[in-house]
């Protein structure tokens, strides 16, 4: 049985095919959240519009060489490429990035796990490496989900078990975490990116 194709695996795969079109339909859709995540990084516009560029420029060549095989991830695929990028401009700039674990990225960014979209993904990532002070403002019980979830990497029928309370009070503990996060975000002015 054949996979179901998402947009994005049709799109690569008529590009593949010599539809030179499609890749602009590809770039158009994901534009606006890999400049953004770039820029959250690099926080200069003309140096996002370089590593966009180049960003591109290889999922190009990777695609003419019949060398991508991401099974419809192709988001995370070019984030995965985007954040390389920013670390070898950070690399060659001599200078450290703004996210000091990039282990934690890493296990992020490829993660399989279809139902995060790329906004709760850079939003997950932020919170590890902007906001993790931020955490300690939470009312207990939700900083305890938050913390199993986010950095323990525990399954919410897992924090269930753990908390002793149904799956539904953990995701709404989740939910009011991140809805509190938010105001302790703006509160404190910390800048994430567009959603």
């Amino acid at each position: 049985m054949r996979k179901k194709l998402t947009l994005d695996s049709i799109l690569v795969s008529d590009y593949i095919q010599g539809n030179e079109a499609s890749l602009g339909v590809l770039i158009k859709k994901h534009q606006q959240r890999l400049f953004s995540f770039i820029y959250s990084k690099v926080q200069d516009k003309d140096v996002t519009e370089d590593i966009f560029q180049d960003t591109f420029i290889k999922v190009i060549r990777t695609l003419k060489k019949g060398k991508y095989n991401e099974e419809g991830k192709f988001l995370p695929w070019v984030m995965r490429i985007a954040h390389n990028l920013v670390i070898d401009y950070f690399r060659k700039n001599n200078r450290m990035p703004n996210f000091k674990n990039t282990d934690e990225f890493d296990i992020f960014s490829v993660l399989g796990d279809g139902s995060l979209n790329a906004e709760k993904k850079i939003i997950q990532e932020q919170i590890y490496n902007d906001v993790r002070e931020l955490i300690n403002e939470l009312p207990e019980e939700q900083k305890e989900v938050l913390v199993m979830r986010m950095y323990k990497d525990m399954s919410f029928k897992e924090i269930s078990e753990n908390t002793g309370v149904s799956i539904n009070t953990a995701l709404g503990r989740m939910r009011y975490a991140l809805i509190n996060m938010r105001k302790l975000i703006e509160k404190h002015k910390i800048i994430l990116v567009n959603q």
